[in-house]
């Protein structure tokens, strides 16, 4: 089994002009490897491979000493990763032809060191201690948290990256993979909302942080600031480092409350008879939900498919089986209690009357036991 982690490093300011260098280095590569691909189509040539860019880029070298300042792995992962591109981009198509895709294909387009500083994916002798890890060329460097990277197990790779003046790294470990022990708890329903993240059929409720809503007014300012700036100036490259910076903790309060949601539903560290055996979930078609003008920034500020993401590789790991229902299934409108269904029921329609059986419950409550009802 391949797991992932990410955490933040601890640099100095030469490690993080290094790291500047290697993001620098794979951007370079990605774009020099585009032009090169565009040309030879042009020319009606076969196109390079990353093997055969890579050769190019080599040969460069000597006249280009700043690359020998730098890693292999930035020029070869930067290739990669363009093939990569090209690859996503022939698949849309052809799944666009067979009338299977109805977005856009997505040509891979050159990177623009003025939007992000981006990173670089390392391989070869990576490797990880208590409160370090060791990354070709970088050298030795420290991590913010100890003891949270596996000791034991084969790293693949490991991918640096800047986000809002900070610096992280993401490892990919190779760990021997155990069946974990069939969970035996009751089945959960869960309906996901806007006023509340979640609401289970077992009582439980997680409430949405809302995090653009409370910050929107801070985002606005701080967006008047930057676009105010004179274009190349040191004022507007502070402004938009702030800018960053809160569209960066906005991100990590969503994700954050969406990590503690999806923990404490799958409860992946207790006792086998404590773990819900089925979890159910709806098929929400978010894309579709986004178009809703009224509605839309409420529903992406909640976060709805890293939601479903986290619950099923949780799931997986714990032994929780996760079942989908479909979306065109009437859970609000339908009583938990007699099925009776209520077409005429509204979106502000909070609480759900029935009229054959008497029943007065919380709509998002009844959607849940529905949900739960399914499993059966």
């Amino acid at each position: 089994m391949v797991r992932g982690y990410r955490g933040e490093l601890d640099l100095n300011n030469v490690q993080k002009t290094l790291c500047r260098k290697h993001a620098g280095a794979a951007r370079w590569a990605y774009n020099y490897g585009l032009r090169r691909k565009q040309e030879a189509y042009k020319a009606g040539q076969k196109t390079p491979t990353a093997i055969d860019l890579h050769r190019e880029i080599n040969a460069l070298k000597p006249s280009e000493p700043w690359m020998y300042a730098v890693s292999k792995c930035a020029f070869q992962e930067g290739l990669r990763d363009l093939d990569a591109a090209f690859k996503h981009f022939f698949r849309k198509c052809r799944l666009k032809k067979e009338g299977t895709w109805k977005g856009s294909c997505g040509y891979p387009r050159f990177k623009s060191r003025k939007k992000a500083i981006g990173g670089a994916r390392f391989t070869g002798s990576i490797r990880v201690s208590v409160g370090a890890i060791q990354l070709p060329r970088l050298g030795v460097l420290r991590l913010k948290e100890h003891g949270y990277f596996p000791l034991n197990g084969k790293i693949s790779s490991a991918t640096i990256r800047e986000q809002a003046g900070r610096w992280f790294v993401s490892i990919c470990v190779h760990e021997d993979a155990k069946d974990p022990q069939p969970a035996t708890g009751e089945v959960i329903g869960v309906d996901l909302g806007i006023k509340r993240l979640a609401t289970l059929s077992d009582g439980r409720t997680f409430e949405n942080p809302r995090a653009l809503r409370k910050k929107i007014t801070a985002l606005k300012r701080l967006s008047r600031r930057h676009s105010r700036k004179a274009k190349g100036s040191r004022n507007r490259q502070k402004a938009k480092q702030r800018l960053s910076r809160m569209h960066a903790r906005i991100a990590n309060v969503r994700k954050d409350a969406l990590h503690q949601a999806t923990a404490q539903i799958v409860a992946r560290t207790k006792p086998d008879a404590q773990r819900p055996r089925v979890i159910v979930l709806e098929d929400l078609h978010i894309a579709g939900m986004l178009k809703n003008r009224r509605l839309s920034r409420a529903i992406a500020d909640v976060g709805m498919y890293e939601f479903k993401r986290q619950i099923l590789y949780k799931a997986e790991q714990a032994g929780v089986q996760v079942l989908l229902a479909s979306r065109w299934e009437p859970s609000s409108k339908t009583c938990s209690w007699c099925g009776w269904v209520n077409e005429a029921l509204t979106l502000s329609d909070r609480v759900f009357v029935c009229l054959e059986c008497g029943n007065v419950q919380d709509r998002d409550a009844n959607a849940a036991n529905n949900l739960a009802a399914l499993a059966q």
